[in-house]
């Protein structure tokens, strides 16, 4: 399993087992993920939060690697 599988299965099964997280999860994720469990991301990066139902399911379609990598790469080379 990789370190993304197994960070986003502790997410949710906090989510599921910690009323107050999951509300701070959904109002604002960023907050939620950095006070319950010290993890940060940068201003830059939205984060959102989205409940699936037994009625209503997403499919979340990353962006390409080679999207990511060209992002990443502009970043370094932009920043001094």
């Amino acid at each position: 399993m990789s370190s993304q599988a197994i960070f986003h299965t502790q997410v949710i099964q906090k989510a599921w087992e910690d009323p107050h997280f999951m509300e701070l999860l959904k109002s604002n994720p960023k907050q939620a993920l950095q006070e319950m469990m010290g993890i940060s991301f940068p201003e830059h990066v939205k984060l959102t939060t989205v409940e699936e139902t037994p009625e209503e399911l997403y499919l979340v379609i990353p962006p390409k690697p080679s999207e990511v990598a060209a992002y990443s790469r502009l970043k370094t080379e932009a920043s001094w």
